[in-house]
C-alpha cells in the first residue's frame, strides 16, 4: 500500500491528547493541577468519540461502492483509534494510582463506601436522605421493553440486586448519578487533620439497601458505566422546517444518539455486563473500553480545592500598559492600534470597550460577532444596555458551536427580548470570525473602530486561553469587517462584497489562495537564493492542499517554524527537504489558542493573526478572518512571543513523523518555559517587578 502523504487526523489527535496525559503524569505539576489534567484528557476523549468515531462509524455504514471513493479506510482507522485509547486508558490508570500515593503524602484520601467510620456513617445516611434520595429514580432494566437512551453527561451505576437464599431470581437496575445537580466531591468530617473525600456514586453504593429493600433483596453490588453517544447534528433540507427547529431537533437527536463507546468497571460481573451491551445494541468489536470504579473523570476538573494547602497558583493578568492610566479604552484606540494578549492581559479591557460604546451618547452602532459565551456573559450585558441606551446592536451568534448550541439559543433569546437584531449565519457554513464593529460619529464624521481576535469572547475562558486581540480603528481594517457584517445580514443577497475585502484574509473567499500566493513568493524567494521563512502557530494543521505547499516550500529551502496545539497531520522530516522543519507542541497551564501567520516576504513581512486552523473546515466551510498586524511594534511584539515559544524546552514536545511526543532536549542551554516568560515579557512592559515563579 502506498504511504499517505499526510498523518491520519484522528491518530495525530490521539497524539495530541497523550501530551495532555503528559502533564498529568509531569511530578514538577502541583497535583491539583495534575488532576485537572485528567479531568480535561477525560474529557477531550469524549468529545472525540462524540464526534470523530461516530463519524467513522457512520462511514463504514455506506456501501462498499460508495466506499471506494472514499480516501480513507475507517474500519483500519477505528481499529488503530481502539488499540492506542486501550494503551491511554493503562497510562491514565498508572498516572491516577501515582497521583492517588501523592494525595496520600498529604493526608488527602480519595475514600470509599466500604471504609467510613460511625460518625460518617451518620453523616453520609444523612446526606443521602437530605440532598441524594430525591434526586434519583433507579431504572429496573429488565422490566422496560424499550431500553432507555442513556445521557453520556451522565454515569450510572449498574446493580445486582439478590437474595442470600436464592429465593428470589437476581435483578438488574441502573441508577443515573446526578452529578449535574449535586457535587461529585463530599468532604467527610473527620476528627484530625486529614481530608477525605467520598464520591457521590459511592454514596449511592452505601445506601442501595434503603434504595431496594423494599424488593426484598439483602445482597447488593454497584458497578460505574459510562456511555458516549453521536453528537452530530443531522440537519436535513426540509425547507419547511425553521433553522432553529433543526437545531433544537438536532439537540434533541443527540440524547438519542447511536452509542459508541462504553466505559465500564472492570470488576462488573460479566452476566451484567453482556446483557447492556445487548440492550445497548454494541457488541464485542465496539468501543468497550474496561476502567477502573471511577468514571466521567472531566468531573475532575472541578476537584476540591480547599483540600490543598497550597496558595493561588495562577498569576493574575493585568492591564495592558497602555490602558492602565486612562478613563477611556475607546480614546486610546482612536489614536493607536492595542494587542491584548490573553490571558496575560486582562479581558476587562474588550469589556471596557463595550461597556463605554453603550453609554457613548456619540456611538451609534455595535456589531459583533459571538460563538462561545460565558455562563455569565459580561459581554452579553453590556450589549443589552447599549439597546437600552438607543444603539443599534447586531449580533451574529453561532448556533452551531459544537456543545455549545443550547446555550446560544437561550442568548438568542435574551437578546432579542432587549432588541438586539440577531442573525443566525449561513446556511451550512459557521460563523466562526471573531469580529467587533463600533460606528460612532463625531464632528458630523462617521468614524469606526472595534477588534479582531482569535479567540472566543467569553471572560471564562479568557483566563485560561492564550490568544491575541487587536483592538484597531484602521479604516481598512474596519472597512473589511463591515463587509463581513453586511454579508452576514444579507448573504444571498450581498456574496460577492465578500470579494472586495482588500486587507483581511476571509474564508471562504480568498483565505486559501491567499496564503498559497504567500507561500509561493517564499518558495520563489528560496529558487533565487533569498532568504524565504515561513512561521506558523496554529491549533491544528490538517489541510492537505496546504500541507503539500509546504513540502513543496522546505524542499525549494523556505526556512519553516511550526507551533500547533492539537492536530498535525504533516509529516514534519524528510530528507528531500533542504531545510529541516521546526515543528513543536506546547502545553501547559494555558491552553494555547492564538493562531499566527508570519511569511519573511523579503524583508517586509506579512503578520497576521487568526481566528482560522489550517483545517479544510475553516478555510473551505466557516466565515473566518485573519487580520494583518500593521503596526511595527506590534509586529515585533508578536515575533518576540513566537520567538519565545519555539525556545520552549520545558513544556514544548517534538511533533517528529512517528508522534513521539519527546520533550524538546534543553541540554546545556538556558531553560526556557515559554508560559513563564511571556508573562515576564510583556509584565516587564508594564514596568513593574516580575513574580520569578510561574507557579506561586
Amino acid at each position: 500500500m502506498q504511504k499517505r502523504k499526510t498523518i491520519i487526523r484522528d491518530i495525530s489527535w490521539l497524539s495530541f491528547n497523550s501530551r495532555v496525559l503528559q502533564e498529568a503524569a509531569d511530578k514538577t505539576v502541583p497535583l491539583r493541577e495534575r488532576i485537572k489534567f485528567l479531568g480535561i484528557f477525560s474529557n477531550n476523549l469524549d468529545e472525540f468519540f462524540r464526534v470523530r468515531v461516530a463519524t467513522l462509524k457512520r462511514m463504514m455504514q455506506i456501501e462498499a461502492k460508495s466506499r471506494m471513493h472514499l480516501e480513507i479506510d475507517p474500519e483500519s482507522i477505528l481499529e488503530s483509534i481502539h488499540e492506542k485509547v486501550l494503551t491511554l486508558q493503562n497510562d491514565f490508570d498508572q498516572i491516577w494510582n501515582e497521583i492517588q500515593r501523592e494525595l496520600k503524602k498529604k493526608k488527602i484520601f480519595l475514600t470509599n463506601e466500604k471504609k467510613l467510620n460511625i460518625q460518617q456513617q451518620k453523616f453520609i445516611l444523612k446526606y443521602f436522605n437530605e440532598q441524594v434520595r430525591s434526586n434519583i429514580v433507579p431504572l429496573m432494566i429488565e422490566s422496560i421493553s424499550n431500553f432507555p437512551a442513556l445521557n453520556d453527561k451522565y454515569i450510572y451505576l449498574a446493580c445486582t440486586l439478590s437474595k442470600k437464599d436464592k429465593s428470589i431470581t437476581e435483578k438488574f437496575a441502573l441508577i443515573p448519578v446526578p452529578t449535574r445537580i449535586l457535587s461529585r466531591f463530599i468532604i467527610l468530617p473527620t476528627k484530625n487533620t486529614e481530608k477525605q473525600i467520598l464520591l457521590l456514586e459511592d454514596i449511592i453504593r452505601y445506601c442501595l439497601p434503603n434504595i431496594f429493600s423494599f424488593f426484598g433483596y439483602d445482597t447488593f453490588s454497584a458497578h460505574a458505566i459510562k456511555v458516549t453517544r453521536d453528537a452530530e447534528i443531522d440537519i436535513d433540507n426540509d425547507v419547511s422546517t425553521s433553522f432553529i427547529q433543526k437545531i433544537e431537533k438536532g439537540l434533541k437527536n443527540r440524547k438519542k444518539g447511536k452509542p459508541v463507546r462504553l466505559v465500564y468497571d472492570r470488576e462488573i460481573p460479566p452476566a451484567l455486563l453482556n446483557y447492556l451491551i445487548g440492550r445497548l445494541g454494541l457488541s464485542h468489536k465496539d468501543n468497550l473500553i474496561p476502567g477502573g470504579r471511577i468514571h466521567n473523570f472531566k468531573d475532575f476538573m472541578n476537584f476540591p480545592s480547599v483540600v490543598f494547602n497550597e496558595s493561588k497558583l495562577r498569576k493574575e493578568s493585568f492591564t495592558h500598559p497602555h490602558l492602565r492610566n486612562t478613563n477611556s479604552v475607546s480614546k486610546v484606540v482612536l489614536t493607536k492600534d492595542i494587542m491584548l494578549h490573553f490571558p496575560y492581559h486582562s479581558f476587562n479591557s474588550v469589556i471596557d470597550l463595550l461597556r463605554e460604546a453603550a453609554i457613548d451618547p456619540d456611538v451609534i452602532s455595535i456589531k459583533i460577532t459571538c460563538y462561545r459565551l460565558a455562563s455569565r456573559s459580561k459581554i452579553i450585558n453590556a450589549l443589552i444596555n447599549a439597546v437600552r441606551n438607543g444603539k443599534d446592536v447586531t449580533v451574529m451568534i453561532e448556533l452551531r458551536a459544537r456543545f455549545d448550541e443550547e446555550a446560544n439559543l437561550e442568548w438568542k433569546t435574551a437578546l432579542e427580548e432587549a432588541g438586539v437584531k440577531v442573525l443566525l449565519g449561513v446556511p451550512r457554513m459557521k460563523i466562526h470570525a471573531k469580529l467587533c464593529v463600533i460606528k460612532k460619529k463625531i464632528d458630523k464624521k462617521f468614524i469606526h473602530y472595534g477588534f479582531v481576535s482569535t479567540g472566543n469572547l467569553n471572560e471564562n475562558t479568557a483566563l485560561a486561553y492564550g490568544d491575541h486581540c487587536l483592538l484597531t480603528s484602521n479604516n481598512n481594517i474596519m472597512a473589511d469587517a463591515n463587509r463581513i457584517f453586511s454579508y452576514l445580514e444579507k448573504p444571498l443577497s450581498k456574496q460577492l462584497i465578500l470579494k472586495s475585502c482588500k486587507t483581511l484574509l476571509v474564508s471562504p473567499i480568498n483565505m486559501r489562495n491567499q496564503i498559497e500566493l504567500l507561500i509561493d513568493k517564499e518558495i520563489k524567494h528560496a529558487h533565487q537564493n533569498k532568504k524565504a521563512a515561513i512561521t506558523l502557530k496554529v491549533n491544528s494543521l490538517s489541510d492537505e492542499l496546504l500541507i503539500e505547499k509546504l513540502y513543496v516550500a522546505a524542499r525549494a529551502g523556505v526556512e519553516i517554524k511550526m507551533i500547533i496545539r492539537g492536530i498535525c497531520c504533516m509529516y514534519t522530516e524528510n530528507k528531500k527537504f533542504k531545510t529541516q522543519v521546526q515543528a513543536i507542541s506546547i502545553v501547559d497551564e494555558y491552553l494555547e489558542h492564538a493562531r499566527v501567520m508570519i511569511f519573511h516576504n523579503s524583508g517586509h513581512e506579512k503578520v497576521y493573526i487568526s481566528s482560522c486552523d489550517w483545517m479544510v473546515r475553516n478555510i473551505d466551510h466557516r466565515v473566518e478572518a485573519a487580520c494583518p498586524v500593521l503596526d511595527k511594534n506590534l509586529i515585533n511584539e508578536i515575533k518576540d512571543i513566537l520567538n519565545i515559544q519555539l525556545k520552549d524546552n520545558i513544556k514544548a514536545r517534538i511533533l517528529d513523523n512517528e508522534q513521539h511526543n519527546n520533550y524538546v532536549n534543553p541540554r546545556n542551554t538556558k531553560k526556557v518555559r515559554s508560559q513563564v516568560d511571556i508573562y515576564n515579557y510583556l509584565h516587564k512592559k508594564r514596568g513593574n517587578s516580575v513574580i520569578p515563579d510561574f507557579y506561586i
